[in-house]
């Protein structure tokens, strides 16, 4: 029997009960075992931790709502017990997301074997970025670790190009900004784009899969910000108002990205 099998039991009996913090305790385990995880540990993984930080976010919205009731009612003393209690929620959250992050850069991503996993490690750490994101004020620290990467790695290196998309899908889904993701999602693409016939067969794999998810989003952006343009020419024409609502799409300069990235020759 292989190491990992008594702790993916253990892992499944913990999900059973609802433990999901011994469930994730478990998986982190199987992680450490630099073995790489088979499908099935990515799921139990990715759930353990999914149940764990959902039951934090369903709290801070819980506590967030009674903050806001009490900041009405002019009661002080209660808006403050209340904001202390949120900063010790968004502790924890801070924690859980920090270690997945973590087990994710140390363990998963330089242990992975193929692009379905790649792909899954990705997006499952931009997802915590994101979770991060919705209770701390980081736009600078963001800008600032992107300047960073802009200066001190390649167009090409997965590092920049990993940190473009969580940056992007961040304005775009926190700071309700498409516009800008798109923007930086598309100058992170085409910078890749120019520079990949010096790109590493190191680097190939993991930098592609990213380029391809900013692809894709783009795409999804796109769409969006067309449909919404078309939902506000419905409402001109109704009503009878004044304006260009192909404007919406048209302040960014997102051209659909028809570029296919092709494996290397070498």
């Amino acid at each position: 029997m292989a190491p990992s099998d008594d702790l993916v039991y253990m892992a499944k009996l913990a999900e059973q009960a609802e433990r999901y913090d011994e469930m994730v305790e478990a998986m982190n385990s199987v992680a450490k075992l630099d073995e790489g995880l088979t499908k099935e540990e990515r799921n139990l993984l990715s759930v353990g931790y999914k149940n764990l930080i959902g039951a934090k976010r369903a709290a801070m919205r819980i506590i967030g709502s009674i903050e806001l009731k009490e900041e009405t009612k002019g009661k002080e003393s209660h808006v403050r017990q209340t904001a202390e209690y949120r900063r010790k929620v968004e502790a924890e959250m801070d924690k859980i997301c920090c270690d997945v992050i973590n087990i994710i850069d140390k363990y998963l991503i330089p242990h992975s074997s193929g692009a379905e996993s790649s792909v899954f490690y990705y997006k499952m750490k931009g997802d915590y970025y994101r979770y991060l994101a919705e209770f701390k004020t980081g736009t600078e620290k963001i800008e600032t670790a992107s300047k960073t990467a802009q200066t001190d790695l390649t167009p090409t290196d997965p590092i920049r190009l990993g940190l473009a998309l969580n940056i992007s899908v961040f304005y775009c889904e926190i700071m309700n900004s498409p516009d800008k993701a798109c923007q930086l999602a598309k100058n992170a693409f085409d910078e890749a784009v120019a520079e990949l016939p010096s790109l590493s067969e190191e680097n190939y794999k993991d930098s592609t899969l990213i380029m391809q998810l900013l692809r894709d989003n783009l795409a999804l952006w796109n769409s969006d910000m067309a449909d919404d343009a078309d939902d506000i020419r419905e409402r001109t024409y109704t009503t009878g108002a004044k304006g260009d609502p192909a404007a919406v799409c048209s302040r960014t300069q997102c051209s659909p990205i028809d570029i296919l990235i092709h494996s290397p020759s070498h």
